[in-house]
């Protein structure tokens, strides 16, 4: 990974934890990080909603230099929409980054590219991240379709972005056949794809754009594969599922560089 960016791993609680577990889980996550560590990675936690209130107490209270991260929301400031949040509401609350197309989005929600594109400049629009997540099926992975699909979410979500924007934009390639399953792309397969979007993203928007933007490596990460990945030049960090729920797992992972 080269220096001049700063690598981010990020922790999707998913439909996990209620509140009070979710403020255990962070006290122990923040007793488990150094200073050092802080120092040389920028972490993030994004719990569910009903959460979000408390994490962003215990972080203010507490002084813990977690950054808050959302899972999903509206590309609405408000309106009619029952059960939804909008981007408004989380900015209220300290948000920093927003997971945006998320492929359990995709899948089960029916979240379209155009979807994801509105969610995208909603983000930005209230000065809050998009953690933009593309990644391909294990069908079309075999079929040899792995870059037209990445690369094609990728365009379509990134649509109308300004080069500025694109460079402050965090990038979370999650092939789905590795998200929870306990396989994992490997290193060299996935800095092939995370160079890949590097490259494209540099072609709409510029080599400055490219050299900035964050690209995380998301699917069964774990402890002992974390270090590996992150040694590729185009990983700049981790998105996180089943792991980020072990405080002391997910702190092994922001460590990944005690390991290499």
């Amino acid at each position: 990974m080269t220096s001049t960016r700063r690598p981010l791993i990020s922790g999707n609680w998913k439909m996990h934890l209620n509140h009070f577990e979710a403020i255990s889980l962070l006290q122990k996550l923040s007793y488990a990080l150094t200073d050092a560590d802080h120092a040389a990675v920028d972490v993030c936690v994004h719990p569910p909603f009903t959460d979000l209130r408390s994490v962003q107490t215990v972080l203010d209270i507490d002084d813990i230099p977690i950054a808050l991260g959302a899972q999903h929301c509206h590309d609405e400031d408000s309106g009619a929409f029952t059960g939804e949040v909008s981007p408004a509401m989380l900015a209220k609350l300290q948000v920093r980054y927003v997971i945006v197309g998320h492929s359990e989005r995709r899948a089960l929600f029916g979240e379209t590219d155009a979807g994801v594109n509105s969610k995208v400049h909603a983000v930005l629009r209230h000065g809050m991240t998009p953690i933009l997540a593309v990644g391909e099926t294990l069908e079309q992975r075999e079929a040899g379709a792995t870059t037209d699909v990445v690369l094609g979410q990728l365009s379509a979500g990134m649509g109308g972005l300004k080069r500025e924007q694109a460079a402050g934009l965090v990038v979370a390639y999650e092939p789905v056949w590795a998200i929870g399953t306990g396989r994992v792309a490997s290193p060299g397969d996935a800095q092939e794809v995370c160079a890949e979007i590097r490259r494209q993203v540099g072609e709409s928007f510029g080599s400055a754009a490219a050299e900035s933007v964050r690209i995380q490596y998301g699917g069964s990460v774990k402890p002992v594969n974390a270090a590996d990945l992150m040694a590729e030049p185009d990983i700049d960090g981790a998105l996180v599922g089943g792991a980020s729920l072990d405080a002391d797992d997910f702190a092994r992972i922001v460590q990944y560089r005690l390991a290499s």
